[in-house]
């Protein structure tokens, strides 16, 4: 029970990931802000079906939770997600940003309309929920209440490396990074922790894309790839124990936890005066000769 008593909102709640972390969190004592559009896996359409029935499985098995069936990535129903909190359980203590769908195009081909969805619901749906639980928080934390909050957000491997045909996506988990690396510096002042992960599971989202990969085992063996194996380090991280760590991204399926070490500075060479062109070509390949090689894209 290492969230008992804690506060917990959790957008995209309704399938897939987020459905574990509530339900985890539940078990672990927490009381579950559940939060889910309700779209087809390409964002389309909408239902307040898949939050009321994960928030009615945590009530049924002896937990609390509401179901708030908005759009994470509006103005207003973000707010509304802080004060649905605060209304019905007096508080918020852990935020965890996870809603998301997938529109993959081959760069060449990738409408501008569904790259303006993806990152909309990506990199809006990210900060919106933030910004208004973090001013919540500034606001206790300025008027003497004591703080002790969390934020988990949700990248991805293609953030991380990139991803083929996922030029959309890609872009909007790798600015969910940044934005975990400047909430996690101006926040921390006001006792707020900021965290992201990268998970590897079985989703809407990744089943098409990699079926293969994500297939569950037919000889009953430990299944790699159920969402369930993500949610034990997303339930620490938003629990009171984690208060030491923050501003970290940490690569996660299966039973591996990895912590991400992102861009460090490598190999470098200073002329101490303006470069000529033709001068930066053999400079560029020496320090490329001792820097580490790139990853490959994610799934590749």
């Amino acid at each position: 029970m290492i969230c008992k008593g804690r506060v917990v909102v959790i957008t995209g709640a309704g399938r897939g990931l987020g459905r574990a972390h509530a339900l985890e969190f539940a078990r672990q004592g927490a009381r579950v802000v559940v939060n889910d559009l309700g779209v087809n896996a390409d964002g389309d359409g909408g239902s307040a079906g898949p939050a009321e029935r994960v928030a009615a499985e945590i009530r049924t098995s002896g937990g609390a939770a509401v179901a708030v069936a908005g759009d994470a990535a509006d103005p207003e129903d973000a707010a509304a997600l802080v004060r649905t909190a605060l209304e019905e359980f007096g508080g918020l203590d852990t935020l965890v940003t996870n809603a998301g769908f997938v529109r993959d195009r081959m760069l060449v081909n990738l409408p501008l309309d569904d790259w303006e969805a993806v990152l909309r619901v990506h990199l809006t749906g990210h900060f919106l929920p933030l910004r208004h639980a973090a001013a919540h928080w500034r606001a206790a934390a300025k008027a003497g209440h004591p703080v002790d909050a969390r934020v988990i957000a949700t990248s991805s491997g293609a953030g991380l490396l990139g991803s083929v045909g996922q030029a959309n996506y890609s872009a909007a988990k790798a600015g969910i990074v940044g934005l975990t690396l400047v909430a996690a510096a101006e926040l921390r002042r006001y006792g707020v922790r900021v965290n992201a992960i990268a998970p590897a599971a079985r989703t809407r989202m990744t089943d098409g894309v990699f079926a293969d990969t994500m297939r569950r085992p037919a000889d009953g063996s430990f299944d790699r790839m159920a969402p369930e194996n993500v949610s034990p380090l997303v339930v620490w991280l938003g629990s009171a124990d984690s208060a030491d760590v923050t501003g970290r991204v940490f690569e996660v399926e299966a039973g591996r936890i990895c912590v991400m070490e992102g861009y460090r500075h490598g190999p470098a060479t200073d002329k101490g005066a303006r470069w000529d062109p033709a001068e930066v070509g053999p400079a560029v390949r020496r320090l490329l000769a001792t820097a580490a090689a790139p990853e490959p894209p994610y799934g590749g």
